[in-house]
């Protein structure tokens, strides 16, 4: 989530760090969503959710913004956030018979979701225990 929901998006920023991982481009021009990566994904096979897998997370955030360039928003970040924070725990466990690097593509969305203020909040709670933050 944001830490202020009306900070502007620094759309020359994310467009800039987009042209420095062109060969993410590449990896999403590659995907087939042929779903083989579905089953590498425990969180998938657990929900049996579309958006827990591995590539519809990968086209759906990081695909998205290269679509979008100076055209991101705040709200498409926040939604964005869900799939990157919320539905992918980082395990690098995804699997693609094409060879393509899935969970960098998420790490990336998440490292550009962070340079405009976008990401997961945490508190603890009094006994100690750490729960996602009320925004």
């Amino acid at each position: 989530m944001s830490e202020n929901g009306n900070a502007r998006i620094d759309n020359v920023r994310i467009e800039e760090m987009l042209k420095q991982k062109k060969r993410m481009r590449i990896f999403l021009s590659l995907c087939a969503s042929c779903g083989f990566c579905a089953d590498s994904c425990f969180l998938y096979r657990n929900y049996k959710d579309p958006r827990y897998m591995p590539s519809y997370k990968a086209i759906n955030s990081l695909g998205k913004l290269f679509k979008k360039k100076r055209k991101v928003t705040r709200l498409m970040l926040e939604e964005m956030s869900d799939l990157v924070y919320g539905k992918c725990v980082m395990c690098r466990r995804c699997y693609c018979p094409l060879g393509i690097d899935i969970s960098g593509m998420i790490s990336w969305a998440r490292t550009i979701c962070r340079t405009q203020g976008v990401y997961e909040r945490y508190d603890i709670d009094p006994m100690g225990r750490i729960k996602k933050a009320a925004v």
